[in-house]
């Protein structure tokens, strides 16, 4: 019994080395004791066809995680199609089409400039075409654009295809709040879990290492390993040796920690930008994760409370999130400057968005809606301060910690 499970502990490690090449053996082990994770691991990297793959969205992060796959691909071709496709939002650079720039050049001058992409990474204008026959389709846009992307996506993604939301940001109305990856698979009717963690895009585009988490549990109509997408197929997808990867099962604590981190991560620029330091910062950041862990386990209570603390999703993203990045230098520039919200946006985002601003406009709707807002004070007061009700220098005593 012991020379079988170790010759099955030496033939997973094997099967498993063009994918965690880092950790081999450990990542074995924890296969054969968590048998729940990947049930038949060998036929999970042995599939009947390659999987298909697509990405949503050519921004700094889209294009970055496009990357990734497209990488995984070239090194996997027995798992995954050499080609990904990345649908582009077409726009002019020079006079000429981003994505002509992008399959000539392979640089998203725009969104990720000095990065060389792979040659088999596509990109594609029409967005039908860029999901055809995708077996796994990875939205990363802006999450507001998102109800505009599903109704052109509506009726041309077979009910198979599973689907990963990097998208940061909640899907708020008087009926309650809904996560991003909900909403996908209620419009398209297609399972979809999340990815987020600690990942700042130019970072990570140039592999710097970081780690990052993915959310995902087998739908009830799960085909089979080697049919259908599965949990080591997601690992083998994302995970680089700059880019290790984690995947468990909470789709709500992780797309909620995603969300609601750039909410905490505005709040922190606000106070940078008056020069209050980083005593003020890290009290931002404490209360940030108690309101993010309450806020989780009152609207979506099957989520985990260890996914906040011991995920790359949860302290580590908001920490990295709050170090830097887009919400905080647009918090920074409106306490420095005194413009909006949106005068901000402009000027420093080149045309994408701190989705602090927007989340923060959601959540305090859905307050509103369920009469939390004081339930919430470091949300609500920095709603209000972002859009002009109240003044960046008031925040103390709007949160009035121990009081």
């Amino acid at each position: 019994m012991y020379t079988t499970a170790n010759n099955r502990l030496t033939q997973l490690t094997q099967i498993l080395s063009p994918i965690v090449n880092d950790s081999d053996k450990s990542f074995a082990q924890y296969l054969l004791q968590n048998p729940t994770f990947a049930p038949n691991p060998e036929s999970s990297l042995n599939p009947d066809k390659p999987f298909k793959i697509a990405i949503i969205g050519s921004g700094n992060w889209g294009t970055t995680i496009a990357k990734i796959v497209a990488e995984n691909a070239l090194a996997r071709p027995h798992l995954f199609s050499h080609y990904v496709n990345m649908w582009v939002f077409e726009e002019k650079i020079n006079g000429e089409n981003l994505t002509q720039i992008i399959n000539q050049r392979h640089e998203n001058i725009k969104y990720l400039p000095g990065v060389k992409l792979p040659k088999n990474l596509i990109a594609q204008p029409d967005i039908v075409t860029a999901v055809k026959g995708a077996d796994l389709i990875i939205f990363n846009l802006p999450h507001q654009f998102l109800p505009k992307i599903l109704k052109q996506l509506k009726g041309n993604v077979p009910k198979t295809t599973r689907a990963i939301s990097c998208l940061k940001g909640l899907e708020v109305s008087k009926d309650g709040c809904k996560l991003l990856s909900t909403y996908i698979t209620e419009e398209l009717g297609i399972v979809c879990g999340a990815l987020s963690g600690a990942n700042l895009a130019p970072e990570i585009a140039r592999g710097k290492w970081s780690e990052t988490t993915v959310a995902y549990k087998l739908p009830n109509d799960y085909r089979g390993a080697g049919k259908d997408i599965d949990k080591l197929v997601l690992k083998a997808c994302f995970h680089r040796p700059y880019f290790h990867v984690n995947v468990i099962e909470d789709v709500a604590g992780v797309s909620v920690a995603g969300a609601l981190k750039n909410v905490v991560a505005l709040a922190v620029g606000f106070v940078e930008g008056l020069g209050w330091g980083d005593n003020a910062k890290a009290a931002i950041m404490r209360v940030g994760l108690l309101e993010t862990i309450k806020f989780s386990e009152t609207f979506f209570p099957q989520s985990q409370a260890d996914t906040f603390t011991a995920e790359s999703a949860g302290v580590a993203d908001l920490i990295t999130t709050c170090a830097g990045g887009r919400n905080v230098k647009v918090g920074r520039y409106m306490a420095e400057t005194g413009v909006s919200a949106e005068e901000a946006e402009k000027k420093l985002l080149n045309g994408q968005s701190s989705q602090g601003i927007v989340t923060a406009k959601e959540v305090h709707e859905l307050l509103t809606y369920v009469d939390k807002l004081e339930e919430f004070p470091l949300f609500e007061a920095t709603y209000q301060i972002a859009f002009g009700s109240e003044s960046i220098e008031n925040l103390p005593n709007l949160l009035n910690t121990h009081a």
